[in-house]
């Protein structure tokens, strides 16, 4: 990365595609010439990279030759794979932990195969019935893990002693993997995913400071500046969006809805130099529900290209608690 931060690796997310093509063929099945619109849509729209988000498909299941007819189409696009985005499919699930475990291995085995540095987990669960019902999911209270619960300290040790397997095959890949904060996980707050971080002690494994996943609850959360200052010293992966947000405490309302990056209650200016001073080198990743996400995701690119990281040039550049990814 240049000492102007001009090159600083921001990718799509891919949360704006459907997982099916038009007819209803699962994108996962499709061929690479029914791929390639979808990537080049991205390109259009002014992106240089791509975060492999498995909303869409699932590069853990590819073939070899799936992968590597997916790096051909990729490249063609003139796009670079920065990252595999692995959702909902948490190692500490009572039902499915085994194979979230195995299949998590497999993703990392696909990011070393498409040259991928970095790769993104967690521990939140699928939506609920009720949660999919929603116009926005996040209204609803999904699956609980409660790190203050003496309980479920036995989930506890096993998420740090799945989590740590999974960062030691990435230490051997090359690759850093990213701990994604999401509500009411062991992720779920500052505090507890630091903690997380610390007792899994390898240098490969960071955290994804996705604040805009908690600023968005409908309900009290702890201030987005106090959390990032906690979490960016230990964070080598970003999924960045924001949320306008309306509290009432008197009256016990609270209300959040998706909003560009400027506009939203998270003032990323001063995030960002925040994370330039913590150490943090990773890729950025940008979300965005609702709407034209694509557009809404490459205005923000151009806020943090034009404005934000400008702004960085003169911040002093510290050092990170864990490891930064590889960037090509």
């Amino acid at each position: 990365m240049t000492s102007d931060l001009s090159d600083w690796p921001i990718a799509a997310a891919m949360l704006p595609f459907s997982n099916r093509l038009a007819d209803g063929t699962p994108l996962q099945e499709a061929s690479a010439e029914q791929w390639q619109p979808l990537f080049q849509e991205i390109a259009e729209a002014g992106f240089d990279r791509v975060d492999l988000s498995d909303n869409c498909f699932r590069p853990g299941d590819l073939s070899s030759a799936q992968l590597d007819a997916l790096a051909s189409v990729i490249k063609s696009a003139r796009l670079v794979p920065s990252s595999i985005s692995v959702v909902r499919s948490s190692v500490i699930d009572e039902r499915h932990g085994n194979d979230h475990l195995a299949y998590s291995h497999r993703s990392l085995e696909a990011a070393a195969r498409l040259g991928i540095g970095t790769v993104s987990i967690g521990l939140h669960r699928p939506l609920t019935e009720a949660q999919q019902r929603q116009l926005w999911f996040w209204t609803v209270e999904g699956h609980r893990d409660d790190p203050d619960d003496p309980d479920d300290r036995a989930q506890w040790q096993k998420a740090v002693t799945r989590i740590r397997e999974l960062g030691q095959h990435a230490a051997e890949l090359g690759i850093v993997l990213s701990l994604e904060m999401y509500e009411d996980t062991y992720l779920g707050s500052a505090d507890s995913a630091v903690a997380m971080v610390e007792e899994i002690g390898l240098p490969s494994v960071g955290l994804n400071p996705d604040i805009g996943n908690l600023i968005r609850l409908h309900r009290p959360v702890e201030p987005w500046l106090e959390a990032f200052h906690k979490v960016l010293p230990w964070s080598n992966f970003w999924h960045a969006k924001n949320y306008m947000r309306d509290e009432d405490t008197e009256r016990g309302h609270y209300v959040a809805f998706p909003a560009p990056m400027e506009s939203g209650l998270i003032n990323y200016r001063q995030a960002m130099k925040l994370a330039v001073e913590a150490g943090f080198r990773g890729v950025i990743c940008l979300e965005h529900y609702g709407g034209d996400g694509l557009s809404v995701c490459a205005a923000n690119q151009r806020y943090l290209r034009e404005r934000v990281l400008p702004a960085c040039r003169h911040v002093t550049q510290g050092l990170s608690q864990v490891k930064q990814p590889s960037l090509k």
